[in-house]
């Protein structure tokens, strides 16, 4: 076994999952409801970064579907950002002998 050439693959690949990271805080989705009345943006970490709303939706009557819309989309938006986070995660660990169901970072 040589313990150096694992310890110098592990730093490598604690470095790439550092920039990995970084990248994923950059990346941005963006969920939707009400056919695009509702749109949320959030980065691939799933942190909301803006809202938008028509302004045909900001009526006292329309409070309870609002709220529904807003939900909806945050859903949507966490949805893609988790697909992209993985996608990134899968291919920066092609290669890897991880055990089944074993998700980087730890």
């Amino acid at each position: 076994m040589d313990i150096m050439g694992m310890m110098k693959k592990a730093q490598a690949v604690q470095a790439k999952l550092q920039e990995a990271q970084e990248e994923l805080g950059r990346l941005e989705v963006e969920g939707q409801a009400g056919g695009g009345m509702v749109s949320l943006t959030l980065n691939a970490k799933g942190e909301l970064r803006g809202v938008r709303i028509d302004a045909s939706l900001l009526t006292p009557a329309d409070k309870e579907m609002l709220e529904d819309l807003i939900v909806a989309a945050f859903a949507d938006g966490k949805a893609k950002a988790d697909r992209a986070a993985a996608e990134k995660m899968q291919s920066l660990t092609a290669g890897l002998p991880l055990p089944p169901g074993m998700k980087l970072p730890f």
